[in-house]
């Protein structure tokens, strides 16, 4: 263990760099029953009995509010142990679990219940989840609310999975109105179906081998569509929705139109849509393939323009791991294979790495991955900040460690990513949940300490 890693004992810890809503102060974190008790100024000196962070940076723990943990029903793609040890390793304190892959789908009181029993005893970071909106479930959604929801996800194009069908607007207009009363967020995959139908058509034939098929079977029309459906409707509704991983940069302007009128609408965006390019994606790379598809250099940069003059609020993952034949590696068949990158443990390093290209700091990151998480999921109270009052949900991050990507060493139950052999800097050295040490020293615990965040 390095001499720069916090005892498990240790309850106030400094660091010169503590990233905190006001800046980055040089101060005393003091924590106590699981909260953030004080922070307080230091001087050139640390007070005695503090542990000294050196170089280190102390940041939030981060949120991510799309992860598919598969579980109950196919927990042999991740499951709630694996897949919160990788969120654990990679600075991850709190996550929100997605309805859909697991079995059944979380579309009604009974599956959530089913998904809270799984979990119990297996999470080794705070979980909270999301329900589902599906064709005629709109009188499960105050049931599921009720159990403990923090909010819904629909699909306006298939899902991939058959428990989890896409919506159209009729169902929209049921189900909206329902989750407006309710107070919480509608999070929306959105591309639109008719303009998928169009395009899969124009590609048949084509090499399914190049990423350039799949991209051109995805078309930016395809978000654009989604979205301008979504405004009009939550514009008549209410209704707050939020965009899940905007890929496309022609969906941009109308998400700024539309807040600047007053749409209650937010979006965000996932780490390889900033760090990948489709120009770099070889021939049959199947572990490049997700749904939006990663597109051109330009789009990268447009999304990264658009973190920064606020279009996007934030950075999730779409943690969606699969069975690694599932990828078919031998065949490189870009349209059948399964579309989902698992990227949970590498979400920070990597999107730090893009970063610093781009003169992004390590604030604007805790902002866009922890406290605008927070915020979409209602937990902006007791997660997403080093603040008093707050959960003392901390990362201890060098952010000068350069490293490779080994697969094999990743906490994620099947090593396939597209991030292999990539070097990546920064480095998640320890992280406390609620006060105590789940990792240290980069070495998650073995016993899972998570909560459902119900």
């Amino acid at each position: 263990m390095s001499d720069r890693t916090p005892s498990a004992a240790s309850r106030r810890i400094r660091s010169r760099y503590v990233v905190t809503p006001e800046g980055v102060r040089d101060c005393v974190v003091e924590r106590a029953d699981g909260r953030i008790v004080a922070l307080t100024p230091t001087g050139d000196a640390t007070p005695a009995g503090v542990q000294d962070l050196g170089d280190l940076w102390l940041l939030p723990g981060l949120v991510d509010t799309h992860v598919h943990l598969n579980d109950p029903g196919r927990a042999e793609w991740e499951g709630f142990g694996s897949g919160t040890r990788a969120a654990a390793a990679g600075g991850v304190t709190t996550l929100v679990d997605m309805p859909l892959n697991s079995v059944p789908a979380t579309c009604t009181a009974v599956a959530f219940g089913k998904k809270l029993r799984t979990a119990y005893g297996h999470c080794h970071v705070d979980v909270a989840f999301w329900g589902g909106v599906v064709p005629g479930n709109a009188g499960d959604l105050k049931p599921q609310v009720i159990g403990g929801v923090r909010g819904f996800k629909c699909f306006l194009a298939p899902s991939g999975v058959d428990e989890f069908p896409s919506v159209g607007e009729s169902d929209l207009r049921l189900a909206m109105p329902i989750v407006a009363r309710l107070g919480l967020p509608l999070l929306v995959h959105a591309e639109d179906p008719g303009t998928l139908a169009a395009a899969a058509t124009r590609v048949a034939g084509h090499d399914p081998s190049l990423h350039a098929t799949w991209l051109a079977s995805r078309p930016p029309e395809a978000e654009v569509g989604g979205i301008a459906m979504l405004v009009r409707l939550a514009r008549e509704t209410g209704c707050r929705v939020h965009v899940v991983h905007v890929s496309a940069a022609e969906s941009l302007p109308l998400l700024r139109e539309a807040r600047a009128a007053g749409v209650p609408i937010t979006a965000e965006t996932c780490p390889h849509y900033l760090v990948f390019e489709a120009e770099g994606i070889g021939r049959g790379a199947t572990a490049f393939k997700c749904a939006p598809p990663i597109r051109e250099r330009a789009h990268r940069e447009a999304r990264w323009a658009a973190l920064r003059d606020g279009t996007l609020d934030l950075i999730a993952t779409d943690h969606s791991p699969c069975l690694p034949e599932m990828k078919l590696p031998a065949e490189g068949d870009f349209l059948r294979a399964w579309g989902g990158i698992a990227s949970l443990e590498l979400a920070l390093p990597a999107v730090w790495t893009e970063a610093q290209l781009r003169g992004v700091s390590l604030p604007d990151l805790a902002r866009w991955m922890s406290a605008a998480p927070a915020r979409l999921a209602g937990l902006e109270t007791r997660k997403g900040a080093i603040a008093v009052g707050r959960d003392a949900d901390l990362v201890a991050f060098d952010p000068d460690a350069i490293g490779l990507v080994e697969p094999a060493k990743l906490h994620q139950r099947h090593p396939i990513t597209p991030y292999a052999g990539r070097t990546l800097c920064g480095r998640v050295v320890a992280v406390w949940l609620r006060g105590s040490a789940v990792v240290r020293d980069g070495k998650v615990a073995r016993k899972a300490t998570g909560r459902m965040v119900l």
